[in-house]
């Protein structure tokens, strides 16, 4: 099974390396991981960001399951380009599987980054008086209920680890999900 590795670890500056590492732990499964990196781009040509974005939809075109790290990035919530990864392959029906090193609900998040009230009638406004999506979810109820439906429940340590952007624990797991739909058997 061929699986497109998506989060923002492609940002980190040993990003080259987390990738190898993340494909290793797939082939230990006998699954073929597909890291964004992996595409060569010339990042120097004027239409560099149209070459990665077509390198990565013909990645994920590819593969037939997604792992998606939705650990909080620049913010309370996921990476918007791995939400956006999420979301294609759901829409094409490939199985889903994701992971957050993160296990904080998400409306604590939010209030850890934003002032975060009550309204009159109960429910959680930021400053602005917009509603904060507060279900108990550990993320935007999109991205939970896909994953519930197209694979298996967001993956999160019970507390989180201490290199949040290194630890792959929570991945391994998703990785063993992913072998285990592959051979057929569920656990």
């Amino acid at each position: 099974m061929k699986i497109y590795l998506a989060g923002p670890d492609v940002f980190l500056p040993d990003a080259v390396e987390i990738g190898r590492r993340k494909a290793a732990i797939c082939a230990r499964r006998g699954l073929t991981g597909l890291f964004p990196l992996d595409n060569a781009v010339d990042l120097t040509a004027p239409d560099a960001s149209l070459a990665i974005f077509k390198g990565n939809e013909a990645m994920m075109d590819a593969a037939e399951a997604i792992i998606a790290n939705l650990t909080p990035f620049r913010g309370p919530s996921a990476d918007a380009g791995t939400v956006y990864e999420l979301g294609y392959m759901a829409g094409r029906g490939k199985i889903c599987f994701a992971y957050s090193n993160d296990p904080t609900i998400y409306a604590e998040r939010v209030a850890r980054s934003f002032a975060v009230t009550k309204a009159e009638r109960g429910h959680l406004i930021d400053r602005d008086a917009l509603t904060v999506e507060d279900f108990g979810l550990p993320d935007n109820l999109m991205m939970i209920h896909t994953l519930d439906l197209r694979g298996a429940k967001l993956v999160t340590p019970r507390q989180a680890p201490a290199d949040i952007w290194h630890d792959l624990t929570a991945f391994e797991a998703c990785v063993a999900l992913a072998a285990n739909r592959a051979a057929g058997t569920s656990s």
